[in-house]
């Protein structure tokens, strides 16, 4: 199983996935099926110990992501909205 890896493999493959689609920790986290906290604490505790470069392209993803979020939650909010609108438009309909 892939947590049963040890911490520094685990830390150089969630890295390398995140890196190379410039992923979010959610999305790194469903894709490796462990959770946000491993993926958060693997990628800023342990990593910068043992691959300061790779946790520096890491750092710059994340620094990305939380720069983009609030986008993120707001696509999120109009696409809620816009369904919601469009169930109701559909049930009026009939």
């Amino acid at each position: 199983m892939f947590s049963e890896l040890d911490t520094y493999d685990r830390c150089e493959a969630l890295a390398t996935y995140m890196i190379d689609n410039k992923a979010t920790v959610r999305s790194t986290a469903a894709h490796f099926g462990i959770s946000k906290s491993t993926v958060h604490k693997d990628l800023t505790c342990a990593l910068p110990k043992t691959n300061k470069a790779l946790y520096n392209q890491v750092k710059n993803v994340l620094e990305s992501n939380k720069a983009e979020r609030h986008f993120r939650g707001g696509e999120a909010t109009k696409r809620k909205y816009m369904e919601i609108r469009e169930l109701r438009k559909n049930s009026v309909g009939r």
